[in-house]
């Protein structure tokens, strides 16, 4: 090569140099370098050799839910899998760890995921020692790093994370009498957190019933006497809300409120105001059941027996909630029992039951019954029955959670 080429040579290799530093020196080279590939998707083996590509979902329970552009979500248990690659971060949520506080939740390993049918590995940086096999039967949820954090250190608004339900139905009548009846309700629920793997820190619950009739009978002429139209009413409202906090996992401490409107029950306005303590007895991913007792004010106006017959009350409420969700069928109870302390006869009870079956998406049919039991009416013509029941059937709407 010639002295010239050479010369040459170096100049350029200079110029290019200077050109692509420039005054941040090599570290503005480096920016202008391609971005890191992306990473592949996630990869399910099953146990007959078929292998879907798509995106691991989350565990529950001993079932994958796994994302595949062609078929969807599909939920596949263990022993049906042979491998599973996953690329994103995900945690392992053993079934014999019982507190899953948030402290204790953010110590879990976060990484991508190798499984079999019989282990899980976390595969999380810097961890030492080496990760552990989680076995498959231990290993109750699987759970991506986006959705943890979410739950961990994010809580819903007010507006947001409610679940529950709403029912309407109705009833016409048109013969000799004219009978018309509606009835609906709300129920609403909102846990923190929104999700069964991880300790509930509080609850917020609301519920409205009701049911409105009216029975007519036109004026008519019997034996030439002139009998008057006639008009019966029905009407039963109740309202309540509640709000827990979780002292423990299974231990909460709570504020209420309940106002009750019985027409048949010469009832006005029964109005309930309290605080106490609750008891989680159990609670699964379907099931779960409460005992609760609280010490409240409580006030009852009646529509007749005038002034003297309404009673300002200190009492408490004992009360019993159980709920099971089911494939086909969805059940909720409630039973309670409201005793005064400074009225031993001015006691109540009440019952309800509902049975949702889905029929199709959110919708479904339901059918329900209330029965609730006031012991100190006052004395009033007709009279007045301390018990009263209820059985409703309608369509429900569930209302779900995006959260």
């Amino acid at each position: 090569m010639s002295l010239f080429a050479r010369r040459f040579r170096t100049l350029m290799t200079a110029s290019s140099i200077m050109l692509f530093t420039g005054p941040m020196g090599v570290h503005c080279f480096a920016q202008s370098a391609p971005a890191q590939a992306k990473q592949g998707p996630d990869t399910l083996v099953l146990s007959d050799g078929d292998t879907l590509h798509g995106t691991l979902v989350s565990e529950v329970s001993g079932t994958i839910t796994f994302h595949s552009d062609s078929l969807g979500d599909v939920k596949v248990p263990w022993d049906k899998i042979k491998e599973l690659h996953a690329t994103e971060d995900f945690a392992v949520l053993r079934a014999n760890i019982k507190v899953r506080s948030r402290k204790a939740v953010t110590k879990l390993p976060v990484g991508p995921v190798d499984a079999t049918s019989e282990s899980v590995i976390v595969h999380s940086a810097g961890q030492q020692p080496a990760p552990q096999p989680v076995a498959t039967k231990d290993a109750q949820y699987v759970i991506d790093k986006e959705t943890l954090d979410k739950q961990v250190y994010h809580s819903p608004n007010f507006f947001q994370g409610w679940n529950g339900s709403a029912t309407a139905g109705a009833t016409l009548v048109t013969a000799t009498q004219n009978q018309y009846t509606f009835s609906g309700s709300v129920g609403l629920v909102r846990m923190v957190p929104t999700v069964s793997w991880l300790d509930s820190r509080n609850r917020t619950t609301t519920d409205f019933s009701g049911s409105f009739g009216k029975i007519t009978q036109p004026a008519y002429v019997a034996a030439g006497v002139l009998v008057p139209a006639s008009t019966i009413k029905t009407a039963i409202t109740h309202f309540d809300a509640e709000r827990d906090e979780y002292v423990s996992p299974s231990f909460f401490a709570l504020a209420q409120t309940a106002l009750d409107h019985n027409y048949s029950q010469n009832l006005s306005l029964q109005q309930v105001y309290g605080g106490g303590f609750g008891w989680t007895i159990f609670k699964h991913s379907n099931e779960m059941a409460d005992l609760k007792g609280t010490v409240q004010y409580e006030k009852q106006t009646f529509l007749s027996g005038g002034a003297s017959a309404n009673q300002n009350l200190v009492g408490s409420t004992f009360s019993a909630d159980y709920m099971l969700n089911l494939k086909l069928i969805t059940l909720t109870q409630n039973v309670a029992y409201v005793p005064a302390w400074n009225n031993a006869r001015a006691y109540s009870a009440q019952e309800t039951n509902m049975l949702t079956f889905p029929t199709y998406k959110n919708l479904g049919f339901s059918v329900g019954t209330i029965d609730s039991y006031l012991n100190d009416p006052p004395v009033s013509l007709p009279p007045t029955k301390r018990n009263s029941f209820q059985f409703t059937m309608g369509l429900t709407y569930t209302l779900k959670s995006k959260y």
